[in-house]
């Protein structure tokens, strides 16, 4: 009865002030994107009522429906008069918890003084103890051992996005409430809630007292084998019958991510979990099958699982190896605190579970100072046969950075001669590039795609980008230079505008490569080697070896889930023999590659929907050919499509051939639009060099002058003279392409 009346009393107190429907239904909409992300979403009946809610144009009916809604997963019931004095009362929802976990409710807040500073919550029961890696609860702060025994949970408000950190001044609004408990069985909590100091109502009648039931925690042991019958590192999603994740995102600590659903574990390692049935996901990244496993957590008893990994395709038995060039353990989604980023130790645990060959980690702007310790020149210890990590350098977040982000692989030195911080980098890029080359680097730029944007699919594009971004843009000078860039990086951002400025600087005879890549965890930070490089390597992997086989192009770029293995014309291979192929005269020529892709046999609508420009940007769902398993196989010359096969996408290598008609000098590759795309192999005929197309040429010369303009304003004084000799270099080299084409 007091739950009712408490909740009637503060639904006429919201509509004495006349809640609009309109702000308080996106308010619901981003308390349901937060809920899902976090890992407890709201009921799919829920979430039913509440989209036909939203839709009642009587709006008053609609407001008390949201309410109806969400008013059974209050914990606390906020109430601030007209005075911003604030009372608490306790809400519906049911307080239980599980040991070494966290459960998620909401506060809701009538507040009839349009209040707009921050909602705090406190409580003299927490501790500030969170989850470890290892099911273990651990103090941030020495405790006595009353004190220990009375701080036994960690209460606090989501203000993550889409969340606010402050009241919007709407008379109802919900925010949620976190609750961690350490320990198992009933414990009691006092929660009080204020929006500043002197807002407390008198009588302590801003503060609540719950009694809490937390269900004992069991330890799983995961035992992990992968298809050799070897022990291995894999990637598990845990989700109960509510389809709450576990461990909890929102208090993990590293190596378990919050950002990211899943969790990595290594055979013999351990999660805990309370009573109950559970449904997890697990596999060992794109080149496996993901298989799904139910269970029953019958008690607290420890127990044991066994999980098989089971490979759909092996691209390293026909000598090519993965790697994800561009990660990150520091900034973006990653943890700031107590340690700036994420150590080793943490990120190993990515490239094993998401069995990637190599994985650069590259320290860059965000706690540079902190994270360069970690940069020596060599393989990181933590490296395991076949599954190397090496620490470079991105330069992002340097005065450059407006001329386009920069990968620095190989690096023997990581800071420029004569700096001592940052800031005493130069403003553009070519002099960075040069002297990571005197050390025997390889260089490229990353995310290529940004400040490149054009409108529509079609490729090559003769729109003018704006070259206003920090991607491939400074390229278009840097490339004019021999020996200078080998590599732009695709899949991390649109497909047309990271192969846009690609296919046009091959249109006039350059030979830069492509590479694929994550940026994780900015772009994306759900797993490493979403967009991969698979580098045929010869004799036995290293990273040299690895790298210099993405710099001789022998080497496609993919999803992972999609593969262009041993692409070769007239029988030289992508890579080899500097990947050319010599003609007397025009003729034909002979196209050969193993190529696979692996479909669910149902399409994936959330993916095939998206427009080109929504992530994720390359993936093997976007080329399904309507709703067969079915995507095709194009061969592109010169930037246009010549020859095209369909393959069945169930994981089976099935190989193809294509005979190309040449008549002058051309650049040839294969690719799976967008999922996966090979470096070229170069035809020249009759030994003329590649003059593909006037308007690539004139396209080029005017990329340089777009590029100036956006980068000249941010040049520095000393910069200025040798920057402005480049771009004329550029001029003066794309004039002359220009009137060597006459296609």
């Amino acid at each position: 009865m007091r739950f009712s009346l408490l909740f009637a009393f503060c639904a006429l107190a919201a509509a004495d002030q006349i809640v609009p429907l309109q702000p308080l239904a996106q308010q619901v909409r981003q308390l349901a994107e937060a809920l899902d992300y976090m890992g407890e979403p709201l009921p799919a009946a829920d979430l039913a009522r509440i989209d036909k809610a939203i839709g009642n144009p009587d709006e008053t009916a609609a407001v008390l429906e949201l309410e109806n809604i969400l008013d059974p997963h209050v914990l606390a019931v906020v109430d601030i008069n007209a005075e911003s004095r604030v009372k608490v009362e306790q809400g519906a929802a049911d307080p239980s918890l599980s040991e070494d976990g966290t459960r998620l409710f909401l506060v809701k807040v009538t507040n009839r003084a349009g209040v707009t500073a921050e909602l705090k919550v406190e409580s003299p029961n927490a501790g500030n103890v969170f989850i470890g890696s290892n099911g273990s609860s651990q103090p941030a702060i020495k405790l006595t051992p009353q004190d220990a025994n009375d701080r036994w949970t960690d209460i606090s408000l989501y203000h993550q996005p889409p969340m606010r950190k402050r009241l919007s001044g709407l008379a109802l609004e919900y925010q949620i409430l976190q609750v961690y408990s350490r320990d198992a069985g009933q414990r009691s909590a006092r929660i009080s809630f204020n929006v500043g100091q002197g807002s407390q109502d008198i009588g302590f009648r801003n503060e609540v007292e719950i009694l809490f039931h937390a269900e004992a925690a069991s330890t799983i042991t995961l035992h992990v084998k992968d298809e050799n019958g070897q022990p291995a590192m894999a990637g598990f999603l845990i989700r109960d019958r509510m389809d709450r994740i576990y461990p909890a995102r929102s208090k993990r600590l590293a190596p378990d991510f919050f950002f990211q659903p899943q969790i990595y574990r290594e055979d013999g390692e351990q999660v805990r979990l309370p009573k109950g049935y559970y449904t997890v996901e697990f596999g060992g990244g794109p080149e496996y099958r993901a298989h799904t496993k139910e269970f029953e957590v019958k008690d607290s008893a420890p127990s044991q699982l066994a999980f098989q990994l089971e490979r759909w395709i092996d691209p390293a038995k026909y000598g090519w190896y993965s790697g994800d060039h561009h990660v990150h353990a520091a900034g973006c989604s990653h943890y700031m605190n107590p340690a700036e980023g994420v150590e080793p130790k943490d990120m190993i645990r990515q490239i094993l579970g998401e069995r990637l060959n190599v994985g650069s980690v590259l320290t860059w702007g965000p706690d540079y100072y902190y994270q360069k310790q970690f940069f020596c020149a060599k393989d990181d210890e933590r490296s395991k046969p076949g599954r190397i990590m090496h620490y470079d350098l991105e330069v992002s977040g340097f005065p450059s950075s407006h001329a386009g982000h920069i990968v620095l692989l190989k690096l023997k030195e990581q800071d420029y001669p004569g700096t001592k911080k940052i800031e005493d980098w130069p403003t553009w890029d070519l002099p960075i590039f040069r002297w990571a080359k005197q050390q025997g680097a390889i260089v490229g730029f990353a995310h290529s795609g940004w400040g490149l944007q054009v409108m529509g699919s079609e490729l090559p594009s003769y729109e003018m980008p704006g070259f206003d971004g920090i991607g491939a843009n400074e390229y278009i000078v840097d490339v004019t230079y021999p020996n200078t860039v080998d590599f732009i990086s695709a899949v991390d951002t649109p497909y047309p505008w990271e192969l846009n400025i690609w296919y046009h600087t091959l249109n006039v005879g350059f030979r830069t490569r492509i590479a694929g890549e994550t940026d994780f965890p900015c772009i994306y930070d759900g797993r490493v080697g979403i967009g991969r490089t698979y580098a045929k390597v010869n004799g036995a992997l290293t990273y040299a070896g690895w790298l210099d086989a993405l710099k001789e192009g022998r080497s496609y770029v993919s999803d992972g889930k999609t593969h262009l293995l041993d692409f070769a014309v007239n029988g030289t291979e992508v890579g080899s023999g500097a990947s050319e192929v010599q003609l007397k005269a025009a003729g034909t020529v002979r196209v050969t590659l193993k190529a696979a892709a692996y479909l669910g046999e149902v399409p994936n609508e959330a993916i095939r929907k998206l427009a080109y420009d929504e992530k994720p940007y390359w993936d093997v769902e976007r080329a399904r050919v309507g709703d067969t398993r079915t995507v095709p196989v194009e061969i592109v010359a010169n930037g246009k499509v010549v020859a095209r096969k369909t393959i069945v996408a169930d994981g089976s290598v099935q190989p193809l051939e294509f005979t190309i008609p040449v008549d002058a000098s051309s650049w040839i590759a294969a690719r799976v639009l967008p999922a996966a795309h090979t470096n070229p192999v170069f035809v020249t005929v009759n030994n003329s060099p590649i003059r593909a197309s006037r308007r690539s040429a004139e396209w080029c010369l005017n990329a340089v002058n777009q590029c100036w303009t956006q980068k000249a304003p941010r040049l520095s004084p000393a910069d200025l003279p040798k920057a402005r000799e480049a771009y004329d270099h550029a001029r003066e080299v794309y004039t002359k392409l220009l009137s060597e084409s006459d296609r």
